[in-house]
């Protein structure tokens, strides 16, 4: 803005420099057209609107006409009365806030976003009850409008559920058996029979034998239903291949407690990923790297690893948490080496680590 003025102030003393060298008879000529042309402008613009270098100018040179001239002129003293009045009323005007209801806070709009996603059955009368139930005021009208403004439908239209969302509800019933085999040192083969639950990932390892007859393994299928902690009765399925070590008299331990055996396709085994997956997991990171002697070895190997894949090992699935364990807080920040407050226990004799935080 200063340099504006100054700017105009330049071109208005050129112009006067110009006015020297020419003749009256050409000055006023052009005053004449310059009256007429201001004449034309006033009735076509009602209200002129000039910035305050224009201001400035014209405030200055009115001072060098005649009285009965400046009366004429775009700032008048009514206008500069007015100016002022204007300046009074927005100096004692109080500020008010807008009409209408106060906007609602992020945090709670991201939180009734959140409920609407997470519940696909609510709708927002629902929504609203768990909000007062939470201690929210807010009107059921506001939760409503939130949801129609995100592009959320009404509850009824997007109730239906998604495959992981059904999965995972079916996870809780599920339970997965499978046969895998190790070969020992002097090329015995042993099998390893186990099972698998679906929602938690936990593994139970229920025998371990050279000769799998399908006594031996209903005998097994007896001794994970006498769990004296009675988790048994929530599992609703049993997932199994058509291996011939399941015999006829495997199926029917499991009926009797209400748990119905399901068989997966023949050659499928993507059909029972779960069990096939942590098969894979345990050749990694346990039968690959140590040399089994006997049985005797690979019952203490399986039980000390089913350990750490329960109570230690996280999973991804479980989002980085232990089967048995919930994921810890985050250490707090601290400037101390991570050397003085890390212990490393090694399983096996050291061919599986864990990383505790130290007493």
């Amino acid at each position: 803005m200063a340099l504006r003025l100054v700017y105009l102030i330049f071109c208005q003393l050129i112009a006067w420099v110009g006015l020297l060298t020419r003749s009256q008879t050409s000055k006023n000529a052009e005053i004449l057209v310059l009256r007429h042309e201001v004449a034309v402008l006033r009735r076509q613009v009602v209200r002129p609107r000039p910035a305050w270098p224009d201001r400035a100018v014209l405030a200055a040179l009115a001072r060098l006409l005649p009285k009965q001239r400046r009366r004429h002129r775009v700032v008048t003293p009514e206008t500069l009365l007015r100016w002022h009045r204007d300046l009074v009323r927005r100096h004692w005007t109080m500020p008010h806030r807008r009409p209408g209801r106060p906007s609602m806070v992020p945090e709670l709009r991201r939180l009734i976003l959140r409920m609407s996603c997470e519940n696909l059955t609510w709708g927002y009368r629902r929504i609203h009850g768990e909000l007062r139930g939470l201690g929210y005021t807010v009107a059921p009208s506001t939760v409503w409008l939130l949801l129609k403004r995100a592009g959320i439908e009404p509850a009824p239209r997007r109730a239906g559920l998604t495959w992981r969302q059904f999965l995972s509800a079916q996870a809780e019933g599920i339970l997965a058996a499978d046969f895998f085999h190790v070969d020992t040192v002097l090329l015995q083969r042993l099998y390893v029979l186990f099972v698998i639950e679906h929602a938690t990932r936990r593994v139970h390892i229920l025998g371990v034998t050279a000769n799998p007859t399908g006594m031996w393994v209903t005998q097994q299928a007896r001794n994970l239903l006498m769990d004296p902690a009675g988790r048994i009765e929530q599992f609703r399925f049993l997932l199994r291949d058509r291996d011939a070590k399941f015999t006829a008299s495997f199926d029917p331990v499991f009926a009797a407690e209400g748990i119905q055996v399901l068989r997966t396709p023949v050659r499928a085994p993507c059909a029972n990923a779960i069990a096939e997956r942590w098969v894979g997991t345990v050749r990694r990171e346990l039968l690959d790297q140590v040399l089994i002697m006997g049985r005797r070895h690979v019952e203490v190997a399986l039980t000390s690893y089913v350990v750490h894949y329960n109570e230690h090992r996280p999973h991804r699935s479980l989002g980085q948490a232990p089967p048995l364990g919930a994921l810890p807080q985050p250490a707090p920040p601290t400037n101390q080496p991570t050397n003085q407050r890390i212990r490393r226990l090694d399983r096996l004799g050291g061919a599986i680590h864990e990383y505790t935080h130290v007493a």
